[in-house]
């Protein structure tokens, strides 16, 4: 059973963070049940690559000495799966905000979405969405968004490996990818309509795998803290 000083030298954590929450509040979760239950003041705690709040799945929690191991991870290749539904566009790519736009769907077969993911496939450029952290002049581009404010955004060389359909019921689509790390599925969701001539958005996400972890072996906050209790009551 893990002692208090196993989580200062270092401890990996695989959480499968639920819907709605933020990353950031999966980490000050697990850095208060970590300082609570061992009585300790103070412990670095850190994630391996952000999850949007409307995303599930596979978040790495380092503590401690394996904090400084965050960037080696963040640089790992992810797998995601989710749903992508087309006939609509949002202004963040996915259920943040309202639909904003509609497009018809009826010319789109089974053979057009499948012949699609070609286009995706490989190094790609794609636009961030407006609706992200990332940051132009100091200011995180969400905050432009919300604010009404327009922003240039330049293009991004990323990577995808694989992109796979596994559902078609229109207007939604199941998808397996595996990318490189900065690719913004909502984007390529978005995209993704726009090359079928219609719209699409990202209605689901789930983050199935980083590098060698997998989210099959992660748990929820919820047992975590269960888990850490327990065996803290055993010692």
């Amino acid at each position: 059973m893990l002692i208090e000083q196993d989580y200062k030298d270092g401890q990996i954590i695989l959480i499968d963070k639920p819907l709605q929450w933020t990353s950031f509040q999966v980490v000050n979760k697990l850095r208060w049940l970590i300082r609570k239950n061992f009585k300790i003041k103070k412990i670095k705690v850190g994630h391996a690559g952000t999850l949007d709040p409307l995303a599930t799945g596979l978040l790495i929690i380092c503590t401690g000495k394996f904090t400084k191991r965050i960037q080696e991870f963040q640089g790992q290749v992810k797998e995601y799966t989710g749903t992508i539904r087309l006939g609509a566009t949002t202004p963040s790519y996915d259920l943040e905000t309202e639909i904003n736009q509609t497009f018809p769907i009826g010319h789109i077969s089974e053979a057009m979405i499948k012949e699609c993911t070609s286009k995706f496939v490989g190094e790609i450029e794609q636009y961030p969405p407006v609706f992200s952290a990332l940051k132009k002049d100091g200011k995180r581009l969400y905050e432009y968004a919300r604010s009404g404010e327009e922003v240039a955004i330049a293009a991004r060389k990323v990577r995808v490996d694989t992109f796979e359909i596994t559902r078609i019921q229109l207007p939604e689509v199941d998808f397996r990818i595996v990318c490189s790390k900065g690719t913004y599925i909502r984007s390529l969701a978005h995209d993704f309509g726009k090359a079928l001539n219609s719209g699409g958005h990202l209605s689901v996400l789930r983050r199935t795998k980083i590098g060698e972890f997998s989210v099959s072996d992660a748990v929820t906050p919820e047992v975590f803290e269960n888990s850490l209790v327990a065996g803290i009551e055993t010692l």
